[in-house]
């Protein structure tokens, strides 16, 4: 018995050099096929998994200029089957050299593992989801992913599993077709899916442009705003002082609904009147001043105190916390939304004459999308503003 241990040993490694034997036979074989054929790569057995080796560009992260010989792990097993996957990658490869298409970055291994030129479609959109999360940051990447992005990959993928003849990006084509033309789920759509093709390196239709469609929030229904006795009235119906304490912020600083429970109070119960919303938001650090001033004294927002709401953003999300706003609006039955609060502030600095440059930082957005989505009232300020100019010079003369 004592003798049986090295035989079955020496049995076993007799058997590895054996295969390790003919998988290298039939390598020199395939190799001598592709020198024929003027391929410009031959394929080597590093261990267990095969490569090609041959002159390729640089990679991504490289200093050098020109093409030189350099080696693609293709991570294929170092098997009959291997080997015939790795004969038709040199082919695949050629071809892409031929075309100056060939991306070192289909080859590279991406963030959680594994390569894009060998992944199914599921496996692509899972790579690309850990990249998004890496690339983004801040307390909304969460509900970024939920909302805008992984609806429209997983319609993307049902379509391609029903309509298996489409190339990727015809399928990314099929998908966008599938929301309503001149919507903002179009436009969400087209945003998602042209990101999932650049991670891709998915070249889409020059024209693909014509499907975003022309959605604006012009085009959206002028909203009716509360006026500003109907919002003070509307406070002293809410008879719990926490939520009238975060209607009363809403209204007075013009806050998302999430906003409310991120900001630093602590110089508004002191003698200041601004609040600073805090970093974890969707748009990240900024501080705002009341419009109107006054309704810091009349709402008594020095002295109020948030409901018990948990923020912990490893156990929920922006969203969710802003829709418990949302569901206190309706059991107070209060006759407009949260966000129409944030939408009548705008307009009330707007009537101001504030500059729309601080309007907009103190909203937590750009100036472009402050102009846009108050364009009609932005409009009405400057040729009031212009009238009333016109007016004074003729005075003066």
């Amino acid at each position: 018995m004592p003798n049986q241990q090295p035989k079955t040993a020496s049995k076993s490694i007799d058997q590895n050099t054996h295969q390790d034997t003919g998988i290298d036979d039939r390598m020199i074989q395939v190799n001598q096929r592709l020198k024929i054929a003027q391929m410009g790569f031959h394929i080597e057995r590093r261990g267990q998994k095969l490569s090609l080796r041959g002159i390729l560009p640089p990679r991504p992260d490289s200093p050098r200029l020109r093409s030189h010989q350099q080696r693609i792990s293709l991570n294929f097993p170092a098997t009959p089957a291997g080997l015939k996957q790795a004969e038709q990658e040199v082919k695949i490869i050629a071809a892409q050299l031929i075309q100056n298409a060939f991306d070192w970055r289909q080859y590279l291994p991406v963030t959680g593992g594994g390569r894009l030129s060998q992944m199914d479609l599921a496996e692509k959109i899972l790579a690309f989801e850990h990249y998004f999360f890496l690339k983004k940051a801040g307390a909304s990447v969460k509900t970024t992913w939920e909302k805008a992005y992984a609806p429209y990959l997983n319609k993307l993928k049902a379509i391609a599993q029903t309509h298996t003849q489409l190339s990727l990006a015809e399928a990314i084509c099929a998908t966008i077709q599938s929301t309503e033309l001149n919507s903002r789920s179009r436009q969400v759509c087209c945003t998602a899916l042209v990101a999932l093709a650049e991670f891709l390196h998915v070249e889409l239709p020059p024209d693909l442009k014509k499907l975003w469609g022309n959605y604006s929030p012009n085009h959206t229904q002028m909203r009716s705003l509360p006026t500003d006795p109907q919002i003070i009235d509307t406070f002293h119906q809410i008879k719990n002082p926490a939520w009238q304490f975060v209607y009363g912020i809403m209204a007075t600083y013009g806050l998302r609904n999430h906003e409310v429970f991120f900001c630093d109070y602590s110089a508004l119960a002191q003698s200041s009147t601004m609040i600073e919303v805090l970093s974890t938001t969707k748009t990240g650090n900024h501080e705002v001043w009341p419009f109107f001033p006054e309704w810091v004294e009349q709402f008594n927002l020095r002295q109020g105190k948030l409901p018990v709401v948990s923020t912990d953003l490893n156990k929920t999300t922006l969203q969710r916390i802003g829709q418990l706003v949302t569901t206190q609006f309706r059991r107070y039955q209060i006759p407009f939304s949260p966000y129409d609060l944030r939408h009548a502030w705008a307009v009330r600095t707007i009537h101001f004459g504030l500059p729309d440059t601080v309007a907009a930082r103190m909203m937590g957005h750009s100036v472009a999308i402050h102009t846009r989505t108050y364009h009609r009232w932005i409009t009405r300020r400057d040729q009031q503003m212009a009238v009333e100019t016109a007016l004074r010079n003729r005075d003066l003369r």
